[in-house]
């Protein structure tokens, strides 16, 4: 007798399991209304729109020209590591050995590497909503369980030790922070890291590790300094210090990240992972990355687009401030602003528009979803939601993330047009009955 079998899906489970980014994912629905033939404004990306500096281009095209194109440490070259161990250590107080230090292709490898390394299955991950979304996403895949500390604008966005301490337990596997934070702007005090620092210390395991996000540590406004919590007392040996060069020298395309671990046995670890995934990373763009570190005129180059980000944030949070049911707190630091968009939603009916969805619409989508996408289709201001930033802890919360990464011009012009769709009541209901997919 044949017993007949059920066929081979294409794809294992877990593929199913795995989240994105949606500022990525978002590439398609612009494309759809570019090829109309309108031009999208787009605030969508957190892309620094500044050239790469003359200086790390002429290193990267010296070590080219020197043949240096070949495999090279997995764990980044000994130069490179040696620059990250200084420069980071300079910054926090630190006394960093270079060989704590891992190379990767960009800021996102490690973040899942953490989520494979320190968390096992049913363990409880903490993480910032809203959030950079990968600290979500990855925790389905690795089937450990989301703990978010849901951040609240009353309170500016801080983590706090009273939003934190409620979600430790001895099933604590992972916490995940991140400033300056994206999407908020939050830039954490000194007192506010010390608080979570002698929590973290008080109520977990020396053995519990915190992943802290420093990508945006050099973009912070009106005399704001970013701190580490690596560098308050008893933290250096419980935390991994990541960053890049995507931001603070705006080269998202030259894939050149870091971490620094507690200890030499953890990234050797990642060194082992770094062999099984990617080998190595490009030497020529890791020695561009060591003239960035190192060349004093980076410092020029930094001061010069930290300005401009200061400046344009004054102006974008200023003109949404002057939209009627529109409110938006000042940023500290990143380039985003965050604003509420409550009372335009109300305004407009999109409250009440999206709780007579259907269900299936309803589960992947928002009221702030659907004012994106009216804003992007019937607008052409590509922007994110909400729940782009963890979809946990976002229910009832209604703000978009808007990205200052663009010409003054180009983010005026987009305010102008945020504020004309939030009055666009009857073009919103229109848009809701176009047949447009309402989730992302």
């Amino acid at each position: 007798m044949v017993i007949a079998s059920s066929p081979k899906e294409l794809f294992a489970n877990r593929v199913n399991r795995i989240g994105t980014e949606a500022a990525f994912a978002l590439g398609g629905r612009i494309s759809e209304v570019e090829s109309g033939g309108d031009q999208v404004i787009r605030c969508n990306l957190g892309q620094p729109d500044f050239p790469l500096a003359h200086h790390i281009t002429a290193a990267v095209k010296k070590a080219l020209d020197m043949g240096l194109t070949t495999y090279c440490d997995p764990q980044g070259i000994p130069e490179l590591r040696s620059s990250v161990a200084k420069s980071m250590g300079e910054k926090h107080g630190l006394d960093i050995d270079p060989e704590r230090v891992v190379i990767y292709p960009g800021g996102r490898p490690p973040i899942g590497f953490a989520h494979m390394t320190y968390s096992e299955a049913g363990e409880e991950v903490i993480y910032p909503s809203p959030g950079y979304p990968l600290f979500e996403s990855f925790i389905p895949y690795f089937r450990c369980n989301p703990m978010p500390v849901v951040l609240e604008e009353s309170d500016d966005f801080a983590l706090k030790r009273d939003n934190l301490e409620p979600l430790l337990s001895d099933r604590t596997g992972l916490i995940f922070l991140n400033f300056p934070s994206n999407p908020t702007g939050g830039v954490a005090t000194r007192g506010q890291l010390n608080e979570l620092a002698e929590l973290i210390i008080e109520k977990t395991s020396p053995n519990l590790r915190v992943y802290s996000d420093e990508s945006y540590e050099a973009i912070t406004f009106d005399g704001d300094k970013h701190t580490s919590i690596a560098s308050m007392p008893g933290m250096e040996a419980r935390t991994i210090i990541a960053s890049g060069c995507s931001k603070t020298y705006a080269w998202t395309g030259g894939r050149i990240g870091w971490a620094v671990y507690p200890t030499v046995e953890e990234a050797l670890a990642h060194r082992q992972l770094a062999i099984n995934y990617f080998a190595s990373i490009p030497p020529y763009n890791q020695w561009g990355a060591i003239e960035a570190l190192e060349s004093p005129e980076s410092a020029n180059s930094i001061q010069i687009m930290v300005e401009a980000f200061q400046r344009r944030r004054d102006l974008v949070v200023t003109g949404l401030n002057e939209i009627s049911g529109i409110t938006c707190q000042n940023p500290k630091g990143a380039f985003y602003a965050f604003p509420n968009i409550k009372g335009a939603l109300q305004n407009m009916g999109g409250i009440k528009a999206f709780d007579a969805l259907p269900e299936d619409i309803r589960t992947d989508s928002s009221p702030a979803t659907l004012f994106q996408l009216f804003l992007l289709y019937k607008y052409k201001v590509a922007t994110m939601d909400r729940r782009s930033f963890g979809t946990l802890g976002s229910e009832g919360q209604h703000f978009l993330r808007i990205s200052t990464a663009n010409a003054d011009e180009e983010l005026a012009e987009a305010i102008s047009r945020i504020g004309a769709a939030s009055r666009d009541a009857d073009g919103f209901r229109a848009f809701l009955d176009s047949g447009v997919q309402l989730t992302l």
